[in-house]
């Protein structure tokens, strides 16, 4: 079972799956840069081909200019999935913060910390908070269909909760 962690930026988007990692930046504006982003991660699918794809919902917090542009994205991105028929489950990003910390309102250097202390995986570099994010996003999955193979605290485990897993469907014992 296959699952693809999405950390959707308009300038770094991380994804995440069984060990394979990446940030995909993209130099283009508007149409032309949410097409591409579209196109290379729908590619990472295609070649991963996940049962499930947990993508960082919406920040609300988003400063007005970006907010319309970032809903552009996830817009995109969530449409793709659904035409190529993947299963993806939105992960508020409170929810994604709790899971690694203890604590919804982590800063991102707080969870990258938190991360690299639990795990011992070292986040660095251009694009290594989208990476880590992602890395969280595909973690929370596997942890919720027990496959997870970290040790994750109960009060970090309590943001699992919050997660409407309804649509995610098993068929003979697996998704």
């Amino acid at each position: 079972m296959k699952f693809m962690g999405l950390d959707l930026s308009l300038t770094s988007t991380g994804y995440s799956c069984d060990g394979d990692m990446d940030a995909i930046a993209v130099k283009k504006k508007g149409v032309e840069r949410l097409a591409a982003i579209r196109d290379e991660v729908m590619l990472a699918c295609r070649e991963h081909r996940p049962d499930v794809v947990l993508i960082e919902g919406y920040s609300f917090a988003s400063r007005a200019s970006q907010a319309h542009s970032i809903g552009e994205l996830g817009g995109v991105i969530r449409l793709a999935l659904h035409e190529d028929n993947y299963t993806f489950v939105d992960i508020p990003p409170t929810c994604r913060a709790k899971f690694a910390t203890g604590r919804g309102n982590a800063s991102k250097a707080e969870v990258i910390s938190a991360i690299s202390a639990r795990t011992g995986l070292v986040w660095e570099g251009k694009g290594a908070d989208d990476m880590c994010d992602a890395w969280i996003l595909e973690q929370m999955g596997r942890t919720h269909f027990g496959l997870s193979d970290e040790e994750w605290p109960k009060k970090n485990l309590e943001a699992l909760e919050s997660i409407d897993w309804s649509h995610v469907v098993r068929k003979n014992n697996e998704l």
